[in-house]
């Protein structure tokens, strides 16, 4: 007769499955809405960075027309609730990009630009949006604000 001590339990299989499913789950979930979290934010960054793009192109054609900067910028993300248009600028600067003036109220001297290489018109455009991100992690910041910058030479006023 064969003596049964117990460890007969041990070598059963059946439920290992279930108990490896129960334990990898949660990571397949972390990493699917940290993936989904991830697209979300390149995607917000991308339409940032378009609509300052937007706004600059705009600009380029229409220096004086801030307004119609703003408004190409913002047209352009439509669907970004928190997209922000910081005011656009239109101004005067060397060609190698030294020496910027806003509004070109003090337009460089082409002398004072390194090599006398001459003045350029520059149209500057900055938007932002503020990303929430799906998980929530103790000890990071809820929120982060991605910004888009685009400057772009115009033909003068």
């Amino acid at each position: 007769m064969k003596k049964r001590n117990g460890f007969h339990l041990l070598s059963n299989e059946d439920g290992a499955s279930l108990v490896e499913l129960a334990l990898v789950f949660p990571i397949f979930v972390l990493l699917l809405l940290g993936s989904v979290d991830f697209g979300r934010a390149y995607y917000l960054s991308t339409e940032v960075a378009g609509a300052a793009h937007a706004g600059a192109l705009y600009g380029a054609r229409n220096p004086t027309d801030t307004a119609g900067m703003t408004t190409a910028a913002q047209d352009d993300a439509p669907d970004v609730s928190t997209l922000s248009v910081q005011t656009p600028t239109y101004g005067c600067e060397c060609a190698d990009g030294s020496s910027y003036s806003a509004n070109c109220g003090t337009i460089p001297i082409p002398s004072s630009c390194p090599n006398s290489i001459g003045v350029v018109y520059v149209v500057k455009v900055t938007v932002s949006a503020v990303y929430t991100p799906l998980l929530k992690f103790p000890g990071f910041n809820n929120s982060v604000t991605f910004y888009g910058f685009a400057s772009m030479r115009s033909a003068g006023s």
